[in-house]
């Protein structure tokens, strides 16, 4: 018999904690905070920390309420992968009704915190990313291979969202940063299908890995987006967004990106899809911080 939620006890608190994938939500806080610190245009110090940090707090409030709702729509889903089946809902220690009610909690306050300290703009885009990930791209999971390209648009809207809180509107600046964003999650996703194919395809996930178990086409498509992020990674130095250093730093930072995955298209393995996902993790971060130095330093 699954365990049954408790009430205020340390556990249910912490299946309540999970339900909000705290490591998913840090990302798109990190990712909306340099999107602020791009729109602002002002040194990293002569930010407006008031806006800043409601802006966070909404963010993080969102992608929170987001990722409830997600795990409600995919309970079934969830029972039938090994990674996924102990989760709080599959699970049974968290009852779906407490779930909805979480959920809704998080994201009202989150898009109420973003129309009301930072603007409206920034609001659509919260809630946009929160629709749009819910009720377009979970249940597409199931039914269509396009489901990873649709799931990236969501994904890619936070640091936009950031963007158009500092800077009070959606410019060139700010839109690059989504490009990036959305080109960067298409090769990852694509080795974290590979590698976990056979979970995908028990639970009934329609992904490229799963539909074409030769892996070509999932090499070909990883390779043809991060070919894709190259000259995007590089355009925030054309637009003056950064310096030289940035410009440098990019392109030899996503040359190997490229070049891993050419190495997964080639040869489409567990061990290199093992090295295309290190290269991913190790590639955004390595991005992000070089956006932000040329705040601190002006290099």
């Amino acid at each position: 018999m699954p365990a049954t939620e408790t009430g205020s006890t340390p556990s249910f608190g912490r299946d309540m904690f999970e339900l909000t994938k705290p490591r998913i939500t840090l990302f798109v806080v990190m990712t909306a905070y340099v999107g602020f610190v791009v729109g602002a245009k002002v040194p990293v110090f002569g930010l407006d920390f008031s806006t800043l940090l409601h802006t966070l707090l909404g963010t993080a409030l969102v992608a929170s309420g987001t990722s409830v709702f997600n795990q409600l729509w995919e309970i079934k889903l969830d029972a039938r992968m090994k990674r996924t089946a102990s989760r709080p809902l599959p699970a049974g220690r968290i009852s779906p009704a407490t779930a909805f009610g979480f959920g809704a909690a998080l994201s009202i306050l989150g898009i109420a915190e973003l129309a009301v300290f930072a603007n409206a703009i920034t609001s659509v885009l919260a809630a946009t990313t929160l629709l749009s990930y819910v009720f377009v791209y979970t249940p597409m999971k199931t039914r269509s291979p396009l489901s990873t390209i649709v799931g990236a648009i969501p994904g890619a809207l936070p640091p936009l969202g950031g963007f158009t809180a500092s800077s009070g509107a959606i410019a060139p600046e700010g839109l690059v940063l989504f490009a990036i964003l959305f080109l960067w999650q298409l090769p990852h996703f694509f080795a974290i299908g590979w590698k976990h194919r056979k979970d995908y395809g028990e639970a009934g996930c329609q992904i490229l890995a799963v539909i074409d178990p030769s892996g070509k086409s999932s090499g070909r498509q990883a390779l043809w987006y991060t070919a894709l992020l190259l000259p995007v990674s590089m355009a925030p130095a054309f637009l003056g967004t950064t310096g030289v250093l940035y410009g440098v730093a990019a392109l030899l930072l996503t040359s190997l990106f490229l070049l891993s995955s050419l190495q997964f298209a080639r040869e489409t393995t567990d061990r290199n899809a093992t090295r295309l996902f290190l290269m991913s993790i190790g590639w955004l971060p390595a991005v992000l911080i070089l956006l932000l130095a040329n705040r601190i330093t002006g290099v």
